[in-house]
């Protein structure tokens, strides 16, 4: 599946899908009801009913810590978070309401996703003497990411929840396809360097001497060089300045949702700061872009082939528009299922060629930011039990530290980090499955009942 083909699907399915919800809304005028809104209020969890389970040894609970636990390792490992199973567990397993599912959710990628940066921080990048987190690529998706998280938020309102759930099976099927070919492709690569490898090592000329057998070195093997201390490490992948930029983005966020928390919905005011989110993604986004595409014209016209950050793709006005609404959709399907926005972030940093464990460790990276400020949210507005947050976000964090570190040494021992991608692709495939089984009984249960199936009001929802 090529790039283009991959955007044709995209688009063409979600017109379909939104045509579809059009036609339904059109042929089924049915007023709102008091049993539809209750419904509905409760589906999005703003209702007055919140099922908390009591956190307490069973069965379920059992199952859940080790469903939590390998999600967690091999979500963070693919850079995509897990919310598309951790969400259907806590709902159908322990019990929970879909919108503290969704809240326990983020408590669970923030976890696993803070110890995956602090074991990433701590290795060193696999064939360059730069550092494994890519900064350029983190100020490029990250307030991209988190305005359309906040977008994804308010349309969660809006959308009916049949629509949401085909939108999330279409995208969710293209990306983990589309990211699984990718892994097939390295893994041929892997292939073809590991035979020229042996033939390399076994290549003597007549005097007894090594021949070198010239190989691309964007087929290196990706195997991390121990040349440098952990601490050394450590201090050389921090970047403070970018680490703050990033920080008063994700502060700027969080005190616009605190405050407008506490206004009244759909306001002079609570339009006033909603608003004020895109220039502040904006203007980081901007300021990034610009510098991407600057210093890749300066190195153009002075024949450099080396790039800037670790995506090999010409940074030119309409990949870097395309950067943007790939971050705001990301986000958006953040906001609607509850997860990190991982699920988009990871394959499109694969797809601008991006190796895997860069990929991993930068999709992470900004997911922490992003999973962090609804978490904060969520707790302003307790949304989520604490004993089983603090529960649930222990074992994510064993799970994010753990998981990076058997694949890491998994991919060094076998010299394929195509696994990586395997990995992130069977993520998402598993997170299409519970979300299409969940979101088709929903919606079925939905239609016996006479709901209405079509758009809601915002203000009035």
């Amino acid at each position: 599946m090529s790039s283009k083909t991959f955007i044709v699907y995209i688009l063409s399915s979600f017109s379909i899908a939104l045509l579809s919800s059009l036609f339904l809304m059109h042929n089924n005028q049915t007023p709102f009801s008091s049993v539809s809104l209750s419904s509905t209020s409760i589906r999005y969890g703003s209702g007055p009913d919140r099922i908390w389970p009591e956190l307490k040894p069973s069965w379920k609970l059992a199952l859940a810590t080790v469903i939590s636990f390998f999600g967690s390792a091999c979500g963070t490992v693919g850079g995509v978070g897990g919310g598309g199973i951790f969400v259907p567990m806590l709902n159908l397993l322990l019990g929970f309401d879909a919108k503290s599912a969704a809240a326990l959710s983020k408590c669970m990628i923030m976890g696993a996703s803070a110890s995956s940066v602090w074991y990433n921080l701590r290795v060193a990048h696999p064939t360059k003497e730069v550092p494994i987190l890519d900064y350029d690529l983190a100020l490029l998706f990250q307030p991209m990411l988190m305005l359309g998280i906040t977008l994804g938020v308010t349309l969660s309102v809006v959308f009916p929840f049949w629509l949401i759930t085909v939108l999330i099976i279409i995208l969710f099927i293209g990306t983990s396809s589309r990211s699984f070919f990718k892994g097939i492709q390295m893994w041929r690569v892997e292939t073809i360097l590991k035979n020229e490898t042996a033939k390399q090592a076994a290549l003597v000329n007549s005097h007894g001497e090594y021949e070198a057998v010239l190989i691309d070195p964007r087929y290196e093997p990706l195997i991390p060089k121990e040349q440098k201390s952990t601490m050394q490490i450590l201090c050389f992948n921090l970047k403070w300045k970018r680490i703050l930029v990033l920080l008063a983005v994700w502060i700027s966020f969080l005190l616009i949702q605190i405050i407008k928390n506490h206004v009244e919905v759909c306001s002079v005011w609570y339009w006033v700061l909603f608003g004020l989110q895109f220039p502040i993604a904006l203007l980081v986004f901007g300021f990034e872009a610009v510098k991407l595409y600057k210093d890749h014209k300066k190195r153009k016209g002075t024949g450099s082939l080396e790039y800037i950050c670790e995506a090999s793709i010409e940074w030119s006005v309409t990949s870097l528009a395309f950067c943007a609404i790939c971050g705001i959709v990301g986000g958006i399907v953040g906001g609607l299922l509850g997860s990190g926005g991982g699920f988009i972030l990871g394959p499109l940093l694969l797809e601008i060629g991006v190796i895997p464990q860069v990929a991993s460790a930068t999709a992470t990276f900004v997911m922490m930011f992003s999973s962090s400020l609804s978490v904060f949210e969520f707790y302003i507005l307790k949304r989520f039990p604490i004993p089983y947050a603090l529960y649930l976000i222990a074992v994510s964090v064993l799970a994010g530290f753990w998981g990076q570190f058997f694949v890491r040494k998994l991919v060094a021992f076998l010299g394929r980090a195509s696994l990586i991608v395997f990995i992130l692709s069977a993520v998402i495939f598993a997170s299409a499955l519970t979300m299409g089984i969940v979101g088709t009984e929903k919606s079925i249960q939905m239609i016996q009942n006479n709901e209405f199936m079509g758009f809601l009001g915002f203000c009035t929802s």
